[in-house]
């Protein structure tokens, strides 16, 4: 499998997450809220960094005001049009502290929201993407920012535990990767909590 194929795998599995039923899609998503509440890593981090929805992926809004909601610190990230990279702030009220952003995203509004943040700060991180593999490879947009925020992840004195969630239909076999990428270390579903690690999968008997 070559970097070529990327395009073609991102195409499949949008397409077939748009095509997901609007009463699944709203069970599915409190499924996955549900479950990464449960986490302990979750339960354990003070500082979480999340994410703004777009499209037909998994709806983190709904995780992302439960963090608030739980009394934990949410950090949002932001796509700095100068370096490229995104930048991360602290996000207390998403009314008044996001607007749309790329992709009509909604990101924090930096001056509502005080300096940036490094990824050091973080001690739990929900990741986005199209599609994933079992041992935590990941496939994202193609725009590539969040490989750039987790370039330095591995030198980081603390690492923030990397969760990604996502519907079963975007576990995909394998996925083409590069030596630099950074696997998640679980991956929540509808259907089950991957471990990504051991290759273990704890599904409906969590209940």
């Amino acid at each position: 499998m070559s970097h070529a194929d990327k395009p073609a795998i991102r195409k499949r599995i949008i397409a077939l997450r748009e095509q997901l039923p609007a009463e699944a899609r709203t069970e599915f998503n409190a499924r996955i809220v549900d479950r990464l509440r449960r986490l302990p890593e979750y339960q354990a981090a003070r500082t979480v960094l999340g994410y703004m929805n777009f499209g037909s992926e998994f709806a983190s809004e709904l995780w992302v005001r439960q963090v608030l909601a739980d009394g934990k610190r949410l950090l949002l990230p932001r796509v700095n049009h100068h370096s490229n990279h995104l930048d991360l702030y602290s996000v207390e009220d998403l009314e008044t502290q996001l607007e749309a952003g790329l992709w009509n995203i909604r990101e924090p509004v930096v001056q509502r929201c005080g300096r940036a943040l490094g990824l050091n700060e973080v001690e739990f991180a929900l990741l986005p993407g199209v599609a994933f593999t079992v041992s935590g490879d990941r496939l994202g947009y193609g725009g590539g920012f969040y490989d750039k925020l987790l370039a330095g992840w591995r030198a980081l004195q603390r690492r923030p535990v990397l969760v990604a969630a996502a519907f079963s239909l975007q576990i995909v076999p394998r996925l083409p990767q590069e030596a630099t990428d950074v696997a998640v270390q679980k991956i929540v579903t509808e259907q089950a909590v991957i471990a990504c690690a051991e290759d273990l999968v704890n599904g409906d008997k969590e209940d």
